[in-house]
């Protein structure tokens, strides 16, 4: 936005000193030719005179004279001649049978003058011919031509042409100079905002806005401010009432486990399968609470790295997902499932700490056993591909269709197709967060015949493997 509005105001700035020198130029140039032809002029006047004194008194010693002194001073040429085209003065190198000169002799002894129409520019070289006719009225004794260098005045143009550039250059400063200050007034707490927004977006507390800029931002930056303070003490309340209810949960938890495991050698029998009930929804209940302190663990990590960045890490996702698949390789066996390892060839450089990945590769591989069944074949992959490295976990079991893969990555969602499963329903979005704080994300994808794909995709390190 910032370029957006700097480029409209220097636009306009552009524009209005345009419109302000261009005219400036062109009437400077304008006057400084008005000048020259107006000091021909009078010379011509001057001339002209002498040439009608010449005429009526037959001497032409002091038209002469005074042609040759006007050459040597200013060193232009003068022809003058009778009605008769006979040339009377002809001084620099002027004469009266050049063609051009010829031209204006005609004109005038009709009774024409001729004087330059063109503006002079920097530019301009050469010459300018002025042509006059002597006598009174419509009485014409003789015709005068002069010969007027332009050079001192395309200097002066020069010169005055040099001091409005130069004035508008330092006038096109300044207005830049205030339009990039205008822009810092009004778009500097725009950008301030949209930090704050993203902060409060990824569930941080916000930075207070400073109210700054227009009348209209202030009052915005004012009322975003109440609103944050609002939204993240509602964040604050609700994520530290899932923690603190996890965390307090734990001790009434363990008293409850360790008096109901001191009852069961005093029960009958019979009672057992309600012992076994209670201790495994005590083992769901820990398991849940665990759970919840993860996800909300892995929210307010994702919240600080989207927002603020952090150290850059990596590690190799090939190392730890061949770890994983050792660690989880018996547990898959007892469950009547084959779990094999698919790693791709090359470097495989993550940009996420180990204990990550692993806790990403853990929940994919406990789900994929879950619900796969008994003797399915679970494939766990490393690969780079595109932008991402890629963590998969693929499947032959029942799958999912296209409305349970939308609903996966919820909190507390289960398929219900696959009966009653140990779980929480939070593991893919505890992954989820996890991925997201890295700039990653989650996929899920069919596989034909039958099967699930699930792809954690992580960005790359940086070329120089980042620092741990």
């Amino acid at each position: 936005m910032r370029t957006r509005v700097q480029a409209a105001l220097l636009m306009f700035v552009v524009l209005a000193v345009a419109a302000f020198a261009v005219p400036l130029l062109l009437f400077t140039a304008s006057d400084r030719t008005q000048q020259l032809v107006l000091a021909r002029s009078a010379d011509l006047d001057r001339f002209a005179s002498l040439t009608d004194q010449a005429a009526a008194s037959g001497d032409t010693s002091a038209l002469t004279a005074e042609a040759r002194r006007y050459t040597q001073l200013y060193g232009e040429g003068i022809v003058v001649t009778d009605t008769r085209r006979r040339p009377v003065v002809q001084t620099g190198g002027v004469r009266a049978d050049d063609p051009a000169v010829a031209r204006l002799l005609d004109a005038a002894l009709r009774n024409q003058t001729s004087h330059p129409a063109h503006a002079l520019r920097p530019w301009s070289d050469g010459h300018r011919m002025f042509a006059e006719p002597a006598g009174s009225g419509t009485r014409v004794s003789g015709a005068v031509v002069l010969r007027a260098s332009v050079a001192t005045a395309a200097h002066d143009v020069t010169w005055r042409w040099t001091a409005v550039l130069a004035g508008t250059a330092v006038v096109a400063v300044a207005c830049t100079v205030l339009a990039r200050a205008a822009t810092a007034w009004v778009v500097s707490p725009l950008r301030r905002l949209d930090r704050a927004v993203g902060r409060l977006a990824a569930g941080l507390p916000p930075e207070q806005t400073r109210a700054g800029g227009p009348p209209e931002l202030r009052q915005l930056a004012m009322g975003f401010n109440r609103m944050a303070r609002t939204v993240t003490t509602a964040l604050e309340q609700q994520r530290r009432l899932v923690a603190d209810t996890s965390h307090q949960m734990r001790n009434p938890m363990a008293a409850l486990r360790l008096r109901v495991d001191a009852l069961h050698p005093h029960l009958r029998p019979s009672a057992d399968r309600g012992y076994s009930g209670v201790t495994a929804e005590l083992d769901r209940l820990e398991t849940l609470l665990d759970d919840l302190l993860a996800l909300a663990a892995a929210e307010h990590r994702a919240g600080e790295l989207t927002v603020a960045g952090g150290p850059n890490v990596h590690c190799d996702a090939a190392a730890v997902t061949a770890a994983q698949q050792v660690l989880w390789e018996p547990v898959a066996r007892r469950a009547g499932i084959r779990l094999t390892a698919a790693t791709a060839p090359g470097p495989a450089v993550a940009a996420c700490t180990d204990g990550e990945l692993a806790q990403i590769t853990d929940i994919l591989l406990d789900n994929a056993i879950k619900y796969a069944g008994h003797g399915a074949e679970i494939v766990l992959g490393c690969a780079a591909e595109g932008p991402h490295m890629i963590v998969s976990v693929t499947d032959d079991g029942p799958g999912l269709d296209a409305r349970e893969r939308a609903l996966a990555t919820t909190r507390f969602w289960r398929s219900g197709r696959h009966g009653r499963t140990a779980g929480t329903g939070l593991g893919l979005a505890i992954a989820e967060q996890l991925l997201a704080g890295r700039g990653g994300r989650l996929e899920l994808t069919p596989v034909r015949p039958r099967g699930l794909r699930v792809r954690a995709l992580v960005p790359p390190a940086p070329a120089d493997g980042g620092a741990r």
